[in-house]
């Protein structure tokens, strides 16, 4: 925020999501401050962006040692709203399932730890859709159907993933970063 001299405060800030289409791995986010309607100044910065693996996701709330250090750079810069993190739907149902079976312990609902993963703007649920399912389908170097439909999304909107799992890295289906 920036404090005017008045002692009011201002400020707008724009985030252009990921087109359906096209190679992206950087958003733009535009903030606007003003002073008296005017404005003052005009910041354009280009985030980095990735889908969130269910794992990776996981590692970073526990802050587990176990995430790659460019995965937990990435999360680092979520942290500090200077970069972009999706989540799928998929992986928000998988941490459902993993969280009922008593496999992870969130210390809360599931509701409320995605309110507060998603009370921060660096992190955007990705909703599925009729093509990611389709795509998902195609995918032939996985029977986790949780996988298949992580890679979708993150195809879907041409970004790379952040995940460890080692078929989808073989697979060479998606950009890694981990």
């Amino acid at each position: 925020m920036i404090r005017c001299s008045s002692g009011r405060t201002r400020q707008w800030a724009t985030c252009s999501r990921p087109p359906s289409r096209g190679r992206y791995e950087f958003k733009r986010l535009e903030i606007r401050t003003a002073l008296r309607g005017r404005p003052v100044r005009v910041i354009v910065a280009e985030l980095q962006a990735a889908v969130a693996d269910t794992h990776a996701l996981l590692f970073h709330a526990a802050a587990s040692r176990a995430l790659g250090r460019r995965a937990a750079a990435h999360f680092d810069a979520c942290e500090r709203q200077q970069a972009l993190a999706y989540v799928p739907v998929a992986v928000i149902w998988e941490i459902s399932l993993l969280a009922r079976a008593s496999r992870v312990n969130l210390r809360r609902s599931v509701r409320d730890f995605f309110g507060d993963l998603f009370s921060n703007p660096s992190y955007h649920p990705i909703d599925l859709s009729a093509e990611q399912v389709f795509l998902a389908d195609e995918l032939r170097f996985t029977r986790d159907p949780f996988d298949a439909l992580i890679v979708a999304a993150a195809r879907s909107i041409d970004l790379p993933l952040l995940t460890r799992d080692a078929d989808i890295r073989a697979s060479g289906t998606v950009r890694v970063i981990w």
